[in-house]
């Protein structure tokens, strides 16, 4: 025999089974080859990807394979491939974990029985971890070892096939908790078969969690409560209903970013009945439908700005409606963040799980009761705790009515009375009494919760007796002399500064650089911004808290423009703005500040010179010595920068930004017209939830967002909003004011002309967009780039926020990189204009 057939031979004889696995990244397996760990299948349009993984600690892993988990259990499953969050769409081994496998030993493959199998070799055996176990009625005379295969599709189903067509088995009837756009939520009718899905257990246990959603044939759709018969359920949909689908419809067409994307469909036939949806189209986005850890029902879908998961639509939309989500003995509060909290006197059962919202094992008592049986007699009992009341609450599940206790007193007597009771509750001379763990007791701050009852839960008296309040408060003395010591410390400290901020004539603003260095912010002296100034000759301009002049520092050839506020008290708190915030950041479309200058009453701030000026002076010039007319291109690219920029400010930075005054007045342009956004002394520092409520008006007549005058927590779409005014103030190269005349109408009067805005809606409307453009430009302009930027401010002026699109999405659009639709009219303006007595076009 040659030696070269010999050698080819050992090297088949000895080369691993997985070599030959889809290590290549293919979408199929056959009889014969295996996937190991490490290797993994793509679908064909690279969406998919299905290998084992490793439960990741946070959501910000980026690979299946996370060194940092604290789990060291090992999972078969399905992922999406292309985003940079590892996210998982389903688990084959749920409920059997593989515990450190190894590379070689633990494989995906086809058995000889025809089943998908996981194996794990050990100790020189064969162990199956998990089977798809099928019997293979159909197939009974087919050698499936040979003609059995394994594809993940497009749409992210695994399907064992035979014959490369017959499916006997798919992921797609075995869902996790992610239901994909193609998954069914339903059951068959003919073999009682039901579609499910499971919440998983948490964040890092992809295991059989608290809930399960399903169809039922007497009830609808439904979620309870998994391992609990004594938790009721919630009912989502009546049984036989296709009316949930137009519901759906609506709230989806309402949401600027689910508009035109998906399709909800309910099927009801004499083999299946079922809930399904489907992507419009299917390279637009990504999404899915999540069944939480919590038990609401989430769509998610992928934010390419915000590079993250954004829930748009849950059902409840009070995280406290789901049956006992918190686990026993908490209270949930729909309104606050985390949601659940302990009961009074009570303490998580396990901290970690807590972290990992596992909420399963809820609170257990800091102290336990005190309660024993009479020797004499076995049916009485004594006691000597107490009651917590827990005011404006939804009672707990599963209350025992006394009736014989017909006051509070008594009723209070017959729970004292039991050992077991944990609870009570009397209203409209009615006594309730709970045994054992107490669930679901939703806080009357919920979003749907109005409930007054009072729940009394029982505590050891040791938890509510003064005397032992007054001996926790004792450990606080020393807590007090130790904040005494280091409050005396700090203000020595403060005193220190003070008198070197006096030496040095500064007001205490952090340095973030020394003047000369290169970067950061340069502490300027007055002295030295005079003669950079020649002592402030020559003013770019000025505004409501000072006056902008040109200079240039004596180092370099950097030409500034120095902004010398008033002293007044506005003044400061603009100085102040503008150093915490734009001083921190930086970006090609923001404005930089170069330093700022703190001594005595003067405060200067100091910034890169625009050779441009602003961009209203482009836009509204009075003559035609004025600024040259911007072209259709400049101004397109103008409004693509802006977005930039304020993206940037809320969805980039650490905390978000919401400047508040968005007009062209604050857009400044470098010598290329890139354009930067400027004045940053309105601007606050909010929360990603958005919780700080702004209380006084920030901004300027004609760019407000009507939710100003509401008083509700302020959001970035207020500068969404001002954004769209803009926008139409440079298609149009005139102000939005109702009070300018029109070049669009004859009329000689101001007193009919129509709101530009609104005009501006009703033209696109009608498909008369180009008298909407600035006359100047005569005609030449892009169109479709004009209908996007016009459909784009429609969006931006919405009068409810939440129509509004983030400025992220305002990018993607003008980018063209994802389509719009038409814009409503906004009634809030069309109400405005038909009060005015100004006649509409729509």
């Amino acid at each position: 025999m040659p030696p070269l057939y010999i050698l080819l031979r050992l090297l088949l004889l000895y080369t691993p089974l997985w070599c030959f696995s889809a290590a290549a990244y293919e979408d199929s397996l056959t009889a014969g080859q295996a996937l190991a760990v490490g290797g993994k299948l793509v679908s064909r349009n690279g969406k998919f990807a299905l290998g084992f993984f490793q439960p990741a600690a946070s959501n910000i892993s980026k690979s299946p394979y996370n060194a940092t988990s604290p789990s060291s259990s090992w999972y078969l499953g399905i992922w999406f491939n292309k985003i940079p969050v590892f996210t998982i769409v389903w688990v084959a081994n749920r409920d059997q974990p593989i515990t450190n496998p190894s590379v070689n030993l633990t494989q995906l493959k086809i058995s000889s029985d025809g089943n998908l199998v996981i194996v794990n070799h050990a100790a020189k055996t064969e162990s199956v971890v998990w089977s798809t176990h099928i019997v293979n009625r159909k197939t009974s005379s087919i050698n499936t070892t040979t003609s059995s295969s394994i594809v993940l599709l497009n749409s992210g189903n695994l399907a064992l096939l035979v014959n490369s067509q017959e499916m006997l088995w798919q992921s797609f009837d075995y869902p996790t908790d992610i239901g994909l756009p193609g998954a069914k939520l339903g059951r068959n009718k003919v073999t009682g078969f039901s579609h499910q899905y499971i919440s998983k257990k948490s964040l890092i246990d992809p295991g059989f969690g608290s809930y399960i959603i399903e169809l039922k044939d007497t009830s609808g759709i439904v979620l309870m409560r998994r391992n609990n018969p004594l938790v009721k359920y919630l009912t989502y949909a009546t049984t036989g209903s296709s009316s949930l689908i137009p519901t759906l419809k609506s709230l989806l067409d309402l949401n600027p970013r689910t508009k035109g994307l998906i399709n909800p469909i309910y099927v009801d036939n004499n083999q299946e009945e079922y809930y399904t949806y489907t992507l419009l189209d299917e390279s637009s986005t990504s999404m899915f439908v999540l069944l939480d850890i919590s038990g609401q029902v989430k769509l998610n879908i992928w934010s390419q700005a915000n590079q993250s998961w954004q829930t748009i639509y849950s059902e409840p939309a009070d995280p406290c409606s789901p049956p006992a989500t918190c686990g026993p003995f908490t209270v949930c509060n729909g309104i606050a963040h985390p949601s659940c909290d302990c009961m009074e006197s009570f303490s998580h059962k396990s901290p970690q799980d807590w972290e990992f919202e596992d909420r399963t094992g809820g609170c257990i008592r800091n102290t336990p009761l005190h309660c024993s049986t009479s020797g004499n007699n076995k049916n009485m009992t004594s006691s000597s705790d107490m009651f917590h009341p827990i005011a404006q609450v939804q009672l707990p599940y599963n209350p025992q009515i006394i009736d014989v206790a017909t006051t509070q007193s008594k009723c209070e007597e017959a729970c004292l009375g039991s050992c077991s009771c944990t609870a009570y509750s009397y209203s409209n001379s009615r006594c309730s009494v709970w045994h054992g763990e107490l669930f679901s007791v939703n806080l009357n701050d919920g979003i749907d919760n109005n409930s007054e009852d009072v729940l009394y839960l029982r505590l050891a008296a040791k938890d509510l007796m003064p005397s032992s309040r007054k001996n926790k408060r004792k450990p606080k003395v020393g807590v007090v002399t130790a904040a005494s010591i280091i409050g005396f410390g700090l203000l020595m400290l403060m005193l220190l500064l003070l008198i070197w901020r006096n030496k040095f004539k500064w007001c205490g603003l952090p340095l973030y650089g020394n003047q000369g260095s290169a970067g950061g912010i340069i502490a300027f002296r007055y002295t030295d911004l005079v003669s950079a100034t020649k002592n402030f000759s020559e003013k770019l301009g000025g505004g409501g808290f000072g006056s902008v002049y040109k200079g240039m520092l004596s180092d370099s050839t950097i030409t500034i423009a120095v902004k010398k506020l008033d002293g007044d008290r506005q003044g400061e708190k603009q100085f102040r703005a503008e150093v915490s915030s734009i001083g921190l950041i930086q970006h090609i479309n923001l404005v930089k500040l170069i330093g700022f200058c703190c001594e005595g009453n003067q405060r200067l701030l100091v910034y890169e010179h625009m050779f441009n000026g602003s961009l209203d002076g482009h836009l509204f010039k009075k003559s035609s010595v004025d600024a040259a007319v911007l072209s259709w291109n400049t101004r397109y690219q103008i409004t693509l920068g802006v977005a930039r920029g304020l993206s940037y400010l809320h969805q980039s930075c650490r905390e978000c930004i919401i400047h508040c005054d968005i007009k062209p007045e604050n857009i400044l342009l470098d010598a290329s017209f890139v354009p930067k956004v400027a004045d940053f002394g309105l601007a606050a520092f909010v929360g990603r939830d958005f919780s700080r409520i702004l209380t006084s008006f920030r901004g300027t007549a004609g760019y407000l967002a009507p939710e100003w005058l509401t008083g509700v927590a302020i959001t970035p779409k207020v500068d969404v909003y001002g954004f769209g005014m803009v926008l139409l103030e440079v298609i149009s190269g005139r102000r939005n004011s109702s009070s300018e005349e029109s070049y669009n109408t004859s009329s000689s009067s101001n007193q009919n002309v129509i709101y530009f805005p609104v005009q501006a809606i009703s033209k696109l409307h009608g498909g008369d967009l180009k008298n909407l453009v600035d006359p100047q430009l005569h005609g030449d302009f892009n169109l479709e780039e004009a209908e996007r930027v016009c459909k784009v401010a429609g969006w931006c002026i919405q009068d409810n926020e939440l129509d509004r699109p983030t400025m992220g999405e305002v990018v993607r659009v003008l980018e063209g990189q994802q389509e719009i639709d038409v814009p409503p009219m906004p009634r809030l303006l069309a109400a405005v204009t038909e009060q005015s007595g100004a006649p509409t076009l729509m």
